[in-house]
């Protein structure tokens, strides 16, 4: 396959070699024209465009790629099925769903995250590839290759397991980009019989949400709902935070309930982590536990300061596991995380520490 100029006047200037792309979609013009966009960018080379899965699995066997392009409607074995054999094929690359199934709110998009892409786009139709899209792709490439965060030491015994059971009333967990795929993985190591609440707070639409608490409820084997103002925090129970408000605690004269807000919020996201981390660090103070799993940016950090503050503990997930270190990466390093673990051990330390 040719290089595009783009990546030999990169190579030439002394930049970073371009990340390399794999395509894998049965339709050739759709190869095709990824193939151009990604080729005429300055940072990404295409390092083949494959038609099936099989073929893109025999290719990983003998060359590591950065980023899999991932269509789903695919003869033979479709891309959700195979995403787990691609993703251990892949040795760390990162699988970028494009497909035209992946529309938003689509139950198989959410799948596709917990599953382990690291992000969805939407395929248009092959005869409206436009320049928009070009952008949009390559700016969801660029995200994913963009996360570096300098690791520090840590100690993740810190968290104190040799403490008694039962030190917290809450777990309140925020997440982003690649944050559905730990946050499985978190929940299925917490057994069915966890009572304490837990609050997740995850970047998505607001399409997203009513499947993706279905989900968490199969996930979590607990049941799960997406907050509404004024929601009673119940034991045994997940609720999520809508796509369009951020989900804060307060005190009810008997328990805890769920307050919503539309308010700007320090890191631009909504909903965001930070009001989450405040408030529960205000009504529960040191029996406050949070988790902080994969996303970009600095979302949770500044609530991660006010949670740590009020005698709240943190668990974070750590670099290797993490699609992007962003979130995880800001809290670790201002100090205020007790652990920094993958997220099925974070999973286990919660319910090691929260069983009754």
């Amino acid at each position: 396959m040719a290089v595009a100029l783009s990546s030999i006047l990169s190579d030439t200037r002394g930049g970073p070699p371009p990340a390399q792309v794999l395509i894998v979609d049965d339709s050739v013009v759709a190869r095709s024209v990824l193939g151009r966009m990604v080729d005429g960018t300055r940072r990404f080379r295409v390092a083949a465009a494959l038609s099936d899965v099989r073929a893109a699995l025999a290719y990983l066997e003998h060359h590591r790629v950065d980023i899999v392009l991932l269509d789903i409607d695919m003869p033979g074995i479709d891309g959700l099925t195979a995403l787990p054999d691609v993703l251990a094929a892949g040795k760390g690359a990162k699988v970028l769903i494009v497909s035209s199934s992946a529309d938003e709110g689509a139950a198989v998009t959410v799948q596709a995250l917990a599953l382990g892409a690291a992000d969805t786009l939407v395929k248009p139709g092959i005869g409206t590839f436009g320049g928009r899209f070009a952008e949009v792709l390559e700016d969801r490439l660029s995200r994913l290759v963009d996360h570096h965060v300098e690791p520090m030491p840590y100690a993740p015994a810190s968290f104190g397991v040799e403490h008694a059971p039962c030190e917290f009333d809450i777990v309140a967990i925020g997440a982003s980009t690649g944050g559905i795929h730990a946050l499985s993985q978190l929940l299925r190591a917490i057994p069915a019989s966890f009572q304490i609440p837990i609050l997740v707070t995850q970047h998505l639409p607001i399409s997203f949400m009513s499947y993706f608490a279905a989900q968490l409820a199969v996930l979590g084997g607990r049941p799960c709902e997406v907050a509404t103002d004024r929601m009673r925090i119940r034991p045994g129970r997940i609720i999520v935070a809508p796509g369009d408000a951020h989900m804060r605690v307060v005190r009810m004269s008997e328990g805890w309930a769920v307050r919503l807000s539309d308010e700007k919020s320090l890191s631009g996201c909504m909903p965001s982590v930070d009001p989450m981390f405040e408030s529960i660090g205000e009504v529960f103070g040191k029996r406050a536990l949070a988790v902080v799993l994969s996303g970009m940016g600095r979302d949770g950090a500044e609530g991660a300061k006010h949670l740590v503050a009020a005698g709240g503990r943190i668990l974070v997930q750590d670099r290797e596991s993490s699609v992007i270190w962003g979130m995880p990466g800001a809290v670790a390093n201002a100090g205020h995380a007790s652990a920094v673990l993958p997220p099925d051990e974070i999973g286990r330390l919660v319910a090691w520490q929260g069983r009754a």
